[in-house]
Order: structure tokens, then C-alpha cells, then sequence
């Protein structure tokens, strides 16, 4: 019994050794020896020797002088990793893909071919009709009130200007909680819907928006108000628009520029989608630098056919390039954004 307990901590000792030991060992000698960049998590430099970011994970960008990666479920956490999960049948999908479309959809056809159509969402939200019935305000928040909770958890100042309406709203309070008994206290986020049918009565064609002035010291100050116009209007209402004018033709958009990929972190968009945020970084370049926006469009276009690949070098797939290369590219030519 001894002998075969000793031959078996014999060879797990150097199964351990070996697997755990030996093993990594050499694999990170060849690696360091061959491959330091990759193994060291492709990670990007600035001048002064900072990390900005790797290769291998997408990062948001604010600034339209530089391209944008694909949406990202996991909000472009590399500790949260993970695709959206939405089905199909999910308004909640279909909701966040209208939002990105509705400001970046132009005409296909006809005497506005090539315009934006956010304008004209506007000028059909103002008009608070939607399916021939008023208050479109009111319609969103009762077809959908998972998002219009999500808008008032969203931001805390939401919330707090949920709350300070309840205040000055205790009869509609009252008959809410007279409906639902089971919360006696209820929180801004389980008044979404009823509060949006009070603003919307309110204030027909508007929505509240965060608005930033500038206060009495000079500094930004946000305050929620209501608004006619602007991102808001043209992303979250962009679905009930197309719904109310089925037979419009729009262009279509990369499908990568709409849609998460399933880690949430893919570092890469197609090269269509990047010729087609083209004209807006481009133009953005071109205000910043003072300079020709066609003769910027091309020096930038050049540096997408640069750094765009595709799958084993050509045999597969679509041309891909990498954001924050192309991104990096960008300020290395033109400096920083204005």
C-alpha cells in the first residue's frame, strides 16, 4: 500500500512541477523572448511613457474628432464582460438600436435624399401626435414603462426632479398608491409612468432634457427642463417616429455600428462603419485645425486603408480596423482635439 501511495505522490509531485511550473515557465520565456507585446496585454503607450489603453479591449471615445468602437453591453468594463443577452422580441434591443440610429438616419430618396432625418423628428415630435392620437410623451411612458423607469434611475437629478414633482403633485400621488396598495411609499422610479403622463399634459411636444447655463458664478450649472429638441428627442422618440411613417426610405447603416458584440469589448469595428462616421470626424478635424474639410477627408481616409485588415491576411471576412490605433493615429497627425 505504502509503494503505491509513494509512486502516486511521486507523479503528482511532478505532474505539478511540470503543469504548473516547467510549463508556464517556458511559455513565458518564449513569449517574453518573441511575442513582449501581446503577452504583456498589447497595451498602447503615449509620448511620456503612460498607458492609454490596449489593442485587445474597446474603450468609448466622447469626442466626434475620433471614431466611435461598437456599442457595449458590459459599458466597455473589461471586469464585466458579457453580451447583452437580449432576445430578438426584446423592445429593450430594439429600443437602444432606434436611439443610436435616430440621430445619424438620413432620407434614401426624394427631394431630402442625403439629409439628416433628425430634423423632421423633431418637427413631428413638437407636433405631439403620434399615431393620430395626442401626447406622445404619455404613449411612450404607458407602451414602455421599463424604460421610462430606466430614464428616472438613470441620473439622480432625474430622480430629483421626480420627486420634487410628486411634491407639487400629491393628488396624483394619492390615486397611484390608491392603485397600488402594496407600496405606500413609493420611490421616483415606480411614479415614471404617471409623471410622464403629467409632463406630457403639461408640456405637449417637450421633454425633460438636462439643459447646462451658466450660473450666477460663472460656472455650468444642469438643471432638468423641458425641451423640443436636441439628442434626446431624436434618439428616444426616433422608433415612434419611423413607426408612424412606415413608408419613408432611409438609408441603412453598418450593422456594427448599431449592435454589441457578444463580449461587449471587441476593439475592432468594419471598415464601413469607419468610412461612415468619415464625414463627421473629418469635418470635426477639419473646424479644429482650420483646415479644408475634403483635403482632411482624404488624409484620414488613407490612414483607414492603412490600418485596415482583414482575417488571415485577406482569406477571410471584411476589412476590420482597430479604433484606438486609428484613433491614436488621428492625434498623432493633427495634435490634440480643440
Amino acid at each position: 500500500m505504502l509503494r503505491y501511495l509513494a509512486k502516486s505522490a511521486l507523479l503528482l509531485f511532478f505532474g505539478v512541477v511540470i503543469l504548473c511550473g516547467v510549463y508556464p515557465g517556458v511559455l513565458w520565456v518564449i513569449g517574453q523572448a518573441l511575442f513582449p507585446f501581446q503577452v504583456n496585454g498589447s497595451l498602447v503607450r503615449d509620448a511620456d511613457g503612460k498607458v492609454v489603453g490596449s489593442l485587445l479591449v474597446a474603450q468609448p471615445f466622447s469626442k466626434d474628432e475620433y471614431f466611435q468602437p461598437r456599442p457595449s453591453a458590459a459599458s466597455f468594463d473589461a471586469t464585466a464582460s458579457a453580451s447583452s443577452a437580449l432576445a430578438p422580441s426584446n423592445y429593450a434591443l430594439r429600443d437602444r438600436v432606434a436611439r443610436a440610429i435616430g440621430p445619424i438616419a438620413t432620407y434614401a430618396a426624394g427631394d431630402k435624399k442625403g439629409q439628416l432625418v433628425a430634423p423632421d423628428v423633431e418637427a413631428w415630435f413638437q407636433g405631439d401626435q403620434a399615431g393620430g392620437k395626442p401626447h406622445i410623451v404619455a404613449q411612450w411612458a404607458d407602451a414602455h414603462n421599463s424604460l421610462a423607469q430606466a430614464w428616472v434611475t438613470a441620473d439622480p437629478s432625474r430622480a430629483a426632479y421626480v420627486d420634487a414633482w410628486a411634491k407639487s403633485h400629491e393628488e396624483a400621488v394619492k390615486n397611484w398608491i390608491k392603485a397600488n396598495p402594496a407600496t405606500p411609499q413609493p420611490k421616483a422610479s415606480d411614479l415614471a409612468v404617471v409623471f410622464f403622463k403629467s409632463f406630457s399634459a403639461e408640456h405637449p411636444g417637450a421633454f425633460p432634457s438636462a439643459v447646462t447655463k451658466t450660473g450666477a458664478d460663472g460656472k455650468p450649472v444642469t438643471d432638468i427642463e423641458p425641451v423640443n429638441g436636441g439628442a434626446d428627442i431624436q434618439s428616444i422618440f426616433f422608433d415612434m417616429w419611423r413607426q408612424d411613417h412606415p413608408d419613408v426610405a432611409l438609408n441603412d447603416v453598418p450593422g456594427d455600428l448599431v449592435t454589441a458584440s457578444a463580449s461587449g469589448l471587441d476593439p475592432h469595428i468594419t471598415l464601413q462603419n469607419a468610412e461612415f462616421q468619415l464625414d463627421r470626424v473629418a469635418a470635426k478635424w477639419a473646424e479644429d485645425k482650420k483646415r479644408d474639410v475634403a483635403e482632411v477627408r482624404r488624409e484620414i481616409e488613407a490612414i483607414l486603408q492603412e490600418k485596415a485588415r482583414a482575417p488571415w491576411r485577406g482569406l477571410i471576412g471584411e476589412k476590420i480596423v482597430n479604433v484606438l490605433e486609428v484613433n491614436l493615429e488621428l492625434r498623432k497627425r493633427f495634435g490634440d482635439p480643440a
